[in-house]
């Protein structure tokens, strides 16, 4: 059965899109029938590395992080960072993988069957990044051995990073998307892989229940920090960095490599060039990656209703962040 046609709940979003849920989870029409194909097909592998984070929450920065942390590499001219965006580097579980396979024969609906990649080595690592909730991921995760990273990131600055971004895009441009609007959106839990508050508490969750399974940090950890966590994260995934100087250097390297101020200089990061089935620019991952941005946008209203419900989701079961 078609959910999308049979299903009375959907509600517009912005612009001419509208979202659809499943299984208590908002989707534009593509991304639920990718996520439809992602559920009953993706198998993960032990080796995997999967980065899991609600949209505009540092997925990119943690993109380049990782790549970086598996794969090292000496940083000179030809740095698979200088040549790459860190999209290109890491796949879209949805759209890289599903999404852009299936338009290859047809479209998400064709009857004809798309030809994944072969995984020669089953135990080597393949680092793919979802924006799915763990609601509707985690049987499957489960299923294996694979690693999981999740990232998060301030409600208001998320939401104010999302804001951005669909400026960006041709969706707004006749029918625009207010702030106002967009707060409230938020708010009900009615934006792209929302609500946010769920989004985050079940993975936040599983680093409780299996701490070796899970890695969570948020966004405003890693800025503070970003050495720190980039040893702990070698540590988590299996490739660790020796205590010498040694060590410290190549760390010291990988912060200097994804930090913002080097990724966003980097051509690749400033081109026009639209990414496999994305609407949007490569330069447009690339804005402040400021933390506390949000009180340059939100009037005192905006932020009152978002740290309400923030209180109600987070702070009432003991998860004090966001404010």
């Amino acid at each position: 059965m078609n959910e999308i046609n049979s299903s009375p709940q959907r509600e517009k979003w912005c612009g001419h899109e509208f979202l659809f849920k499943f299984r208590g989870f908002w989707f534009t029409q593509i991304y639920l029938e990718a996520t439809k194909r992602v559920v009953e097909t993706f198998k993960p592998l032990p080796g995997d590395v999967i980065l899991a984070s609600f949209p505009k929450t540092g997925t990119t920065w943690l993109k380049a992080l990782l790549h970086s942390i598996i794969h090292p590499s000496p940083c000179h001219a030809n740095h698979p960072l200088t040549l790459n965006h860190p999209h290109q580097l890491i796949p879209s579980l949805e759209t890289d993988l599903y999404i852009e396979k299936w338009r290859e024969v047809g479209g998400i609906g064709s009857t004809r069957t798309p030809q994944f990649p072969v995984v020669k080595d089953p135990e080597k690592a393949r680092i793919l990044s979802t924006h799915l909730p763990y609601q509707i991921l985690g049987d499957i995760l489960d299923s294996s051995d694979c690693k999981i990273v999740y990232v998060t990131r301030n409600p208001k600055d998320t939401l104010v990073s999302l804001w951005h971004f669909m400026q960006k895009s041709s969706v707004v441009e006749k029918d625009e998307w207010e702030m106002e609007v967009a707060v409230d959106q938020f708010c009900r839990g009615v934006v792209p892989f929302g609500p946010y508050y769920d989004h985050v508490l079940a993975y936040r969750q599983e680093r409780f229940n299996r701490p070796e399974k899970v890695y969570f940090l948020t966004y405003e950890e890693l800025k503070e920090n970003p050495k720190f966590h980039v040893r702990k994260l070698g540590e988590f995934l299996g490739c660790p960095f020796d205590q010498s100087e040694n060590g410290e250097e190549k760390i010291d390297e990988i912060v200097k490599m994804c930090s913002f101020e080097t990724l966003s200089s980097q051509q690749v990061n400033k081109s026009n060039e639209l990414p496999n089935v994305f609407p949007l620019p490569y330069s447009a991952f690339f804005r402040k990656g400021e933390v506390g941005d949000h009180k340059n946008y939100l009037e005192h209203k905006m932020i009152t209703k978002i740290d309400g419900v923030t209180r109600e989701k987070f702070h009432a079961c003991g998860y004090m962040y966001g404010i």
